[in-house]
């Protein structure tokens, strides 16, 4: 089969698709993709038909009728069989999570890399949200989110007033959320405020070098605290890319390089905010993660002693 990744496929059935399943009209229409995979595609909550989630492969399709197939990372990851036992054997390979905080408002957790937070148009499974709501219950409600490559602390609110409560202080940027991330290359700079637009929105980042890595023959790696002020999507990424120095690691907006580490080096290390409902302060810190450490102390090792 071709390669789906991120890929968007919205067509209408036609004529000759009236009363044929959902999976038939789905491989039909995409190029490269089996009925099988259709089938889980499905299964994973991947397709809408006239915009609704329709989980069913079975389901009759009446001309007319627009369908949309999201199929991209969860489809590549996902067991190719359909039903709970497939979607359980998936959740069993999902890395696990650590609950620092929970209170009767809000559940604050320690994410790892690999770990999809919210549901996607890709999925309503196996995301972080939904393991928190099964395992807590009640509902969980997405404040905010870090990518998918992206670990630590993140913060889900368990009632609807404490989401609009949340909510509102993130928007009023008044959230602490700082980041380490490991940059391509030897910055030049100590500290420096980005002030670049995100998707044409205001997007401003405050960076302070901590560490700057030099192994012999290579083209150098910075470990650089980021405090945010906005929360753009990819925000940090981006605003490194602006600088010159991508994180390491960035598949997307970076490039391979000698000191590539195993996944993207970038990890929310703090997380604070005012309580939504007694007021009071609260922060959490989370420490560079273990699976980039022996990464990060082998390219120290490899640095000339100044």
């Amino acid at each position: 089969m071709t390669d789906l990744s991120h890929q968007r496929y919205r067509f209408v059935a036609r004529p000759e698709d009236a009363g044929q399943r959902l999976d038939q009209v789905l491989a039909a229409n995409v190029p490269g993709l089996s009925r099988r995979k259709a089938r889980v595609a499905i299964d994973l909550g991947g397709v809408f038909v006239d915009g609704a989630r329709v989980k069913v492969a079975g389901r009759a399709i009446r001309p007319g009728q627009t369908i949309l197939a999201h199929l991209g990372g969860a489809l590549d990851r996902a067991t190719k069989e359909v039903g709970a036992a497939a979607r359980a054997k998936d959740e069993a390979t999902l890395p696990p999570f650590r609950v620092v905080y929970k209170d009767d408002d809000l559940v604050v957790v320690d994410k790892p890399s690999g770990l999809v937070t919210a549901p996607t148009p890709e999925s309503d499974r196996g995301n972080l949200a939904d393991l928190l709501g099964r395992a807590l219950g009640g509902t969980i409600y997405v404040v905010h989110r870090l990518d998918l490559d992206t670990s630590g602390l993140v913060v889900f609110a368990r009632t609807e007033a404490a989401n609009r409560a949340l909510s509102d202080r993130i928007r009023a940027h008044d959230f602490d959320r700082v980041y380490l991330a490991a940059l391509l290359g030897l910055v030049a700079w100590d500290e420096r405020t980005i002030e670049e637009p995100v998707a044409g929105k205001r997007a401003v980042s405050h960076a302070t070098v901590l560490e700057r890595l030099s192994p012999p023959g290579m083209p150098g790696a910075t470990l650089t605290r980021f405090r945010l002020t906005t929360g753009r999507t990819h925000q940090i990424r981006l605003h490194a890319l602006h600088e010159g120095h991508p994180v390491l690691g960035d598949r997307k907006y970076g490039k391979t390089s000698p000191l590539d580490p195993p996944r993207l080096a970038l990890h929310a290390t703090r997380l604070g905010f005012v309580h939504p409902r007694t007021g009071e302060s609260l922060a959490w810190e989370s420490p560079w993660p273990d699976d980039l450490a022996p990464w990060l102390e082998a390219l120290r090792k490899s640095t000339p002693a100044r």
